[in-house]
């Protein structure tokens, strides 16, 4: 028997979930007005958060005035309530719909035939979005790392939205390198997510909007072993609903040099989130791991 305080906590994630399949069925148009509505809340409600998100702004858009930078921190919260309910159709709506709503585009071929391929996939908030996009259209078994939630239904509910058209197979961190190796040079493509503070361990400091930044070298040192080529997937949300971008192939890359490699990666990443900052995830705090000896930034 499960205590109090646990079938409590089980009952509202339950509910929460019914929620979301319930607003699967709503027009898009009214999905993203109450994601409006739930951004505004969060930006006035969670301060800790919104400080983090303005303070990524101004370490990252110093040329920027106060101003703009509040009405970005604004719309970033918008972009983030409407991504998560958009979650409700994207993983319990019929497939016509989403297929009808998520729209691939770029280069696809580079996903054709079995070609080791590694995927970048940058934190824009329609990150589900690109997974779907790609799983519908493209036959090929496609590999990521998941980290598991804390919370088992929700993580039992994420688990299947990501691997609702079965072609997302997905490794646990505890999993290693060795078997998301083994899958790249199988033809699975991996779908990497590195534009995070993960900490210390394993991380090299690169420039990222001019600042020393923690980065996984984990994109370089995957197509390395993999002996993959790397391209990128972009999300991108509209009001119809979402664009995923394919683009070509990255030429020359990996280099020998991991480092060089990762703050390569870091620049691209700044010219793609030029062209939508407001979808970028900045509610991350990216900057937390500092080079020794300098000054917490959050």
């Amino acid at each position: 028997m499960k205590p109090p305080r646990q079938l409590l906590s089980d009952l509202i994630t339950r509910a929460g979930i019914a929620f979301m399949r319930g607003l699967s069925v709503l027009p898009l148009s009214w999905i993203r007005s109450l994601g409006v509505v739930f951004g505004w809340a969060l930006y006035a409600l969670v301060g800790s958060r919104r400080r983090v998100v303005l303070t990524n702004l101004s370490l990252c858009f110093p040329e920027r005035s106060e101003a703009e930078r509040r009405k970005l921190a604004q719309q970033t919260f918008i972009y983030f309530a409407q991504a998560w309910l958009d979650r409700a159709w994207l993983w319990h709506a019929p497939e016509a719909l989403v297929q009808q709503r998520v729209q691939l585009t770029g280069a696809v071929q580079e996903l054709a035939g079995n070609e080791p391929t590694v995927a970048f996939v940058p934190h824009f908030m329609g990150m589900d979005a690109a997974w779907g996009g790609v799983a519908r259209r493209v036959p090929r078994v496609s590999t990521t790392i998941y980290t598991d939630q804390s919370n088992k239904l929700v993580d039992e509910w994420i688990l299947r939205g990501r691997q609702r058209y079965g072609n997302m197979r997905l490794f646990g961190r505890v999993d290693g390198v060795k078997p998301i190796v083994a899958a790249v040079r199988e033809g699975q493509p991996l779908y990497l997510l590195p534009d995070m503070d993960f900490g210390p361990d394993e991380s090299v400091f690169v420039p990222f909007y001019g600042l020393p930044t923690a980065t996984v070298p984990s994109l370089p040192r995957f197509a390395r072993l993999g002996r993959a080529k790397v391209i990128v997937v972009l999300s991108r949300m509209t009001a119809t609903g979402y664009v995923v971008e394919i683009l070509p192939q990255w030429k020359d890359y990996p280099s020998d040099d991991l480092v060089a490699d990762t703050a390569l990666m870091n620049a691209r990443l700044q010219d793609y989130i030029a062209t939508m900052p407001a979808q970028y995830y900045w509610v991350h705090k990216r900057f937390k791991t500092r080079p020794e000896g300098e000054a917490a930034l959050y």
